[in-house]
């Protein structure tokens, strides 16, 4: 007799002789266009958040779940050389007073966009480019760059 508890399929290999993955049914599964919410909202939110989080104003964990993992690596090395440059140059972390301006959407295959957010400030104009992969529902970042 078999234990009811263990489902006959596991460990079991697919038609195509591929063993189960797990990462198939369990992992971040992609998301299509018409399954994921307008991204502008999210494009202005996120730019405004990374240029706070380099002003050091806001916490870079507060990003943590809106960007992938290497996204957080870069901007956490980002963080670090902006925070020793104010220590060197005395100053103090504070709230930038930003514009967001221009924003150039493009959408390279369903559900992944590539977008320039164009951040106007009082000293300097700066992009942020942004590319968003939809996993799960909802958007995310993988990539973030500021120039």
């Amino acid at each position: 007799m078999s234990n009811p508890l263990i489902h006959p399929a596991a460990g079991a290999e697919h038609a195509h002789g591929d063993k189960f993955q797990e990462d198939d049914f369990f992992g971040e599964q992609p998301s299509t266009r018409s399954e994921l919410p307008d991204p502008e909202p999210l494009l202005i939110n996120l730019t405004r958040c990374v240029i706070e989080v380099l002003a050091g104003a806001r916490e870079l964990d507060q990003l943590a779940r809106w960007v992938s993992d290497d996204v957080y690596k870069h901007l956490l090395k980002r963080v670090v050389l902006s925070a020793r440059a104010r220590a060197v140059k005395g100053q103090r972390a504070q709230r930038p007073t930003i514009t967001i301006g221009r924003i150039t959407i493009s959408e390279p295959r369903d559900g992944v966009i590539e977008a320039v957010v164009i951040v106007h400030s009082k000293v300097r104009v700066r992009a942020v480019a942004l590319r968003l992969e939809g996993l799960d529902h909802r958007w995310r970042a993988s990539a973030i760059n500021v120039l």
